[in-house]
């Protein structure tokens, strides 16, 4: 079960893909394994997923032409390890100036429920989005770089590959 630390995303996150991580490994021991879970945190409030539509409406509505941060961490077990390996990043998303008609066309193309934030960047993100600081795998729900600096620390991937 997912928690929500009301005021601290990063904790967030760790905690719970640190949950998965553990889930997963008391199943398949001797697997690498990469776990992760993403927040949203907007004028101080950790954002899970929606309950419904109408707190997507919402959240959606609140977000035009302000700024949050995507909190991502991934737990990284590789077999043998007492614990997983914790990584957390953050990246800042700058929201353009909308109305409730571009939410409710936003709404019509992406089913937000089981999103953090009420949102996907990567389906019709540009109707919401104007920009963004750091990781846009990190927005999407797994930082590309974080996972592969693990990978090729654990001889899991070469560098030539990375």
């Amino acid at each position: 079960m997912e928690v929500t630390l009301r005021d601290d995303p990063a904790g967030t996150v760790g905690v719970n893909a640190r949950r998965k991580a553990l889930s997963v490994h008391a199943s398949y021991p001797r697997a690498a394994i990469i776990a992760a879970d993403t927040v949203v945190c907007f004028e101080g409030r950790v954002l899970g997923k929606p309950r419904d539509l109408e707190e997507a409406r919402t959240w959606l509505t609140a977000y035009s032409g302000k700024t949050q941060t995507v909190y991502t961490a991934v737990a990284l077990f590789y077999p043998g390890a007492q614990e997983p390996s914790l990584r957390i990043e953050a990246t800042s998303l700058q929201f353009k100036e909308y109305d409730a008609r571009t939410v409710d066309a936003y709404l019509a193309l992406v089913h937000p429920l089981d999103r953090a934030g009420a949102y996907d960047v990567n389906e019709r993100g540009d109707l919401l989005i104007a920009g963004r600081i750091g990781s846009y795998s990190n927005v999407m729900g797994l930082p590309r770089g974080v996972v592969r600096d693990w990978l090729v620390a654990h001889g899991l991937l070469g560098e030539e590959r990375a």
